[in-house]
């Protein structure tokens, strides 16, 4: 078991590039698995956790429905966005600006083989840094990500989350809205949810800016605990 994470930091990053590095590392983990198998080996498989911020883009997950996305090529084109469907689960969600964006590219076979707990351990990342700023978020039946108000006429999702899984190999993940233009939700049926809003770190604390960095270091702490990882 190897329990080592490689934390990436991408910068600002063009969507379909990153899609396409994802993909790759994900290709390599699930052939060294194969190879394993085959051949009786024991390689360790290594683990990657990738930041990133990308442009305004809008994503449709595999079972969403386009009806969701309420602009046409050419509004798209005006926002400056861009819109790919891809091969996660979930609806449609947006990437931009002041969102923390998350992919964790793991073997689950390194540290349990439970998507629903691994879901779960991703939400419990990102409650546990809102902690940290004082916000109780938590999360809202029958719906992925992480809320504030659920349960209430007031519930809003301040991070979506959407993974994708094959021979316990993962890949996509979450995005948490630190200072996000909020405008841009109103372009789209936020995770094919309707009557439910979408806010941001900043938002919620009445600030211009959060530091990003320092969000950044709170999730790794966390995910360090929850995961019995360690980074490197």
């Amino acid at each position: 078991m190897n329990k080592k994470i490689q934390l990436q930091d991408l910068g600002n990053k063009d969507y379909k590039s990153t899609w396409e590095y994802q993909e790759e590392l994900f290709k390599d983990i699930v052939d060294l698995k194969i190879k394993n198998r085959r051949e009786e080996l024991d390689l360790p498989t290594p683990n990657y956790l990738l930041f990133v911020e990308h442009p305004h883009v809008y994503t449709l997950g595999k079972s969403g429905d386009f009806e969701n996305l309420l602009l046409n090529e050419k509004q798209l084109e005006a926002k400056g966005a861009t819109f790919y469907k891809i091969n996660r689960g979930g609806d449609i969600t947006y990437h931009g600006p002041g969102q923390i964006v998350g992919y964790p590219i793991l073997d689950l076979e390194n540290f349990f083989t439970d998507i629903h707990k691994y879901l779960r351990l991703l939400e419990e990342s990102i409650i546990l840094t809102l902690a940290e700023y004082g916000l109780e978020s938590g999360r809202s039946e029958g719906e992925t990500g992480v809320w504030l108000g659920a349960g209430t006429p007031f519930a809003r999702k301040i991070c979506a989350m959407g993974v994708r899984a094959s021979r316990w190999v993962t890949m996509h993940g979450f995005a948490l809205n630190v200072n996000v233009d909020l405008g841009y939700f109103d372009n789209i049926i936020p995770c094919g949810i309707r009557g439910k809003g979408v806010t941001s770190l900043n938002v919620e604390l009445g600030v211009e800016k959060v530091d990003e960095e320092e969000v950044k270091a709170k999730i790794i702490k966390h995910f360090t605990v929850l995961f019995e990882a360690e980074f490197v």
